[in-house]
Parts: C-alpha cells; structure tokens; sequence
C-alpha cells in the first residue's frame, strides 16, 4: 500500500534548527496533500503544517514564521524546516498524506528542544 518514512528528529538547544523529511511510497495519486502534525506528552495531536500538491500552504499560528514546509512531488517528498525552536515545540511529529477521503501516517519521530 501507501507508506511514509520520516528522518531528521533529534535533540537541539533553544534557537537552533532542524529539517524533517518525509518521503511517501506505494500508490500516490498526483493530487493530494502533504503535512505535519506533532503530538506533546499529555496533549492531543494538532495541525503543524500542511501543502497541497498545487502549492497551496497551511500553518498553525504557533510557527508561522520559524517553520517552513516545502515538498517535491517527483519525489513525494515533504519538508520541515524548523528555526528558532523553542522547548514548547518538543514533540512527537508525525507526517501525514490525504488523497481524496483516505489518510496516511508515519511512524512519528520525536524532536526535543532543551539544553
């Protein structure tokens, strides 16, 4: 089927940067949305940012401005790119594909900010 495979958690201090990639397989159609949701300890799931395969871009208010996400649809790629991060940010982040009515995730991988 579909599957998705993230890289790029680990640890960082408050203000530093990390990139997350996440790059999907199986049957993809064209069109479709790509993005990221992250999970804290005690915390429901929410919306980080999302991109459509037409380039149309979502963004929780929490990292507008820090975070940027970008992808490469000959790939089937998607990107995080995180700046300025914040202890608050530390997280499980998930990746996520929507085609039409039918939902992907990832396995999930965590980002902690904290010296």
């Amino acid at each position: 089927q579909v599957q998705l495979v993230e890289s790029g958690g680990g640890l960082v201090q408050p203000g530093g940067s990390l990139r997350l990639s996440c790059a999907a397989s199986g049957s993809i159609f064209s069109i479709n949305v790509m993005g990221w949701y992250r999970q804290a300890p005690g915390k429901q799931r929410e919306l980080v940012a999302t991109m459509t395969s037409g380039g149309r871009t979502n963004y929780a208010d929490s990292v507008k401005g820090r975070f940027t996400i970008s992808r490469d649809n000959a790939k089937n790629t998607v990107y995080l790119q995180m700046n300025s991060l914040k202890p608050e940010d530390t997280a499980v982040y998930y990746c996520n594909l929507r085609i039409g009515s039918f939902e992907y995730w990832g396995q999930g991988t965590q980002v902690t900010v904290s010296l």
